[in-house]
């Protein structure tokens, strides 16, 4: 899949409550840290810890990275290191 295709994924944000696209997610994480600046919270940027996991869903979901999904759409498993370095080569560094 092209990085535009990547960047293009629609999903539902369970933290920000609408459909958005994976750029739209990160572009939306960056806006949060430069408003913000030194209060930015890194751990719960959209008020849960696990705010990462929407992306690694997605990527999952896709067959973009190894892994398998349970039935109500959460991660059963997948490789946390292979999945940051995706989203590393092919997502942050291409926005």
């Amino acid at each position: 899949m092209k990085t535009e295709e990547i960047l293009s994924l629609k999903f539902k944000s369970r933290d920000l409550r609408r459909e958005i696209t994976i750029k739209e997610y990160f572009i939306t994480l960056l806006e949060g840290l430069w408003i913000e600046k030194e209060t930015y919270n890194g751990k719960r940027p959209f008020g849960n810890s696990d705010w990462e996991y929407e992306i690694y869903r997605v990527l999952v979901k896709n067959n973009l990275i190894p892994g398998k999904l349970h039935d109500d759409g959460g991660i059963e498993e997948f490789d946390r290191k292979i999945a940051d370095i995706f989203v590393l080569n092919n997502i942050i560094r291409k926005i």
